[in-house]
Parts: structure tokens; sequence; C-alpha cells
């Protein structure tokens, strides 16, 4: 999972509202490095094996996939689920099953679900991306034998590197040391909205802080008890 939220075409930051979600998209675009830009340039013109409706429930699968698909949550996901659902004004919920993927992608997912009014279900597993979207659910429902899971965002140093190359001119980033400093201050903002949009969802606020306990390389597998009890699922809408 290591390097995914590194390799979106620019980084996107996410703030819960009263009335839905606020996107903030960083300024510019990343030069396309990282492991994941490659998979993101995929074609997804008909939507492929990971969508699909079943009845009242739209299907969200990137891990069982052919080869033509990316195995993750990528940006052309974003128009083809909101079609999708315009096409289908009966589905009611948004069944998942994710190793997560671009932040920015998911950010929008869930504005979409939220809007929508969509329940949310995992089958399978959700991890880091893939929970944003799950947490847009009004009703948040996992299958028995499903996982969630939570770890650390991470940017990779080329992606770090292409950033300040494409932006340093406009930003003034004089020397590598300025946009450390940047970085330093913009970390927290990010932190702090992530944080506050988990909280703003029902989570737990302990239990927020706790999604950070692991690196990105790893996961963290709450139990089922303790996904209840922290609010992150719930039989019932608020």
């Amino acid at each position: 999972m290591q390097g995914r939220e590194g390799s979106e075409i620019g980084r996107r930051r996410v703030t819960a509202t009263p009335t839905g979600f606020r996107a903030r998209v960083r300024l510019g675009l990343l030069s396309l490095l990282g492991a994941g830009i490659a998979t993101a340039g995929l074609a997804l013109d008909s939507g492929g094996e990971r969508f699909f409706v079943e009845g009242a429930t739209l299907v969200f699968d990137t891990e069982n996939v052919g080869e033509d698909q990316p195995s993750e949550i990528v940006i052309e996901d974003i128009e083809r689920l909101r079609a999708l659902l315009q096409e289908s004004p009966d589905v009611t919920e948004l069944r998942l099953n994710s190793g997560g993927g671009s932040i920015y992608a998911s950010s929008e997912i869930a504005w979409i679900v939220s809007d929508f009014g969509l329940d949310t279900q995992v089958d399978g597993e959700c991890i880091s991306a893939c929970v944003d979207i799950f947490l847009a659910g009004a009703r948040r429902r996992m299958t028995l034998g499903s996982k969630l899971g939570f770890h650390r965002r991470s940017w990779s140093p080329e992606s770090v590197e292409g950033y300040y190359n494409d932006l340093r001119e406009g930003r003034g980033w004089d020397t590598p040391f300025v946009f450390g400093s940047w970085i330093y201050e913009d970390t927290q903002r990010e932190m702090y909205e992530y944080l506050n949009y988990l909280v703003q969802r029902g989570v737990d606020a302990g239990f927020a802080i706790e999604t950070l306990r692991v690196d990105s390389g790893d996961e963290w597998y709450p139990s089922r008890l303790r996904l209840i009890s922290a609010g992150v699922l719930r039989e019932e809408a608020p």
C-alpha cells in the first residue's frame, strides 16, 4: 500500500462540513511519477469488472479485475460512478472491496456517496483511501469475515521531488529548505482535516487518532466490536 497516495495527479485534502464534504486541490499537477501512475492511465470507458449493479446495490471492486483494469481507486472512477448512479436511480447502497488508491479520487467519490445519501458496505477489504468512501455512507455495514484497514498516509520521495520541481517558481520555494518548511505546516493542516473528517462522520475522536498508529507499509485491522463502539460501523443513519 505504501506510496499509493503519492502516485495521484495532484494531492487532495478533504474536510467535512455540516452539509457534506469540502475538497481543496493543491495547486498544479504532479509530474507523472510514482508506481501507481501507469495504472491510473488505463481506460475505464465501460467500468469493466470494477463497477456493476446488483438490484439496489452498486458494487465497486478494485481487487477482482482484469489485467486491463487498475487494481486501485483512480481518478477515472469518479465520473464512472457518478454516471452509474444517475443511470440507476434505485441504487441505495455502495458495496466496497478495495485496497485503496488515490486520495483525490476517494474524496470525490465520498462526496458523491454522501450527496446521493447512499449506505455503504464492505464485502472483502476496505483499506486506506477506501475507508474515506466507506465513512461517507449513512448506514455503514461490513459482511462477516470482511476487514477495514487503516494506516498513515505516505508521499514517495520521487513524487515529493516532482511536486517541488513543478511548483517551486510559482510558490516561491527558492530552496528545498523553504519547501520543507511548507511541508511541515501543510502536513499539520492535512492531518487536522483528516481527523476532523472522521469525527464529523461520527467516529470517536480517540479512535480517529489511533488510525495513525501504523506506517503506510502495514495495516491496522480493528475488530468488529471495536469498529462498532467507535462509530465506524453503524446500523442506523444519524
